[in-house]
């Protein structure tokens, strides 16, 4: 799938819903708990897939996942049971950028 910066994309499986950050030019296969992302409001949207129990890790409310080799990041905007993945490969949560110190 073509993702784009700004588009929403909901789990079939679980509540987990996530808007795109940063996006590459890419096809990719964007999962949550092994089952395709798609669009809340498209026609795939509703239709209950079948979630892999080895991918139920969770995603979080409001924390961004990302691949910097890809070029990808995902802002949860709902959270959920399932694990974002990429092609296959679980996302890592982005970490924190530190704060400068306040002398």
């Amino acid at each position: 799938m073509k993702v784009r910066i700004g588009q929403t994309l909901a789990s079939t499986v679980d509540t987990t819903a996530v808007i795109v950050v940063r996006a590459p030019d890419d096809d990719l296969a964007i999962t949550c708990g092994g089952a395709p992302m798609v669009d809340p409001r498209g026609p795939e949207a509703g239709i209950a897939g079948r979630a892999d129990p080895a991918q139920q890790g969770g995603a979080l409310l409001g924390k961004r996942y990302a691949d910097n080799e890809l070029g990808l990041e995902l802002l949860c905007t709902k959270p959920g049971q399932g694990t974002l993945a990429v092609n296959g490969v679980p996302l890592p949560l982005k970490p924190a950028k530190p704060l400068p110190a306040s002398d």
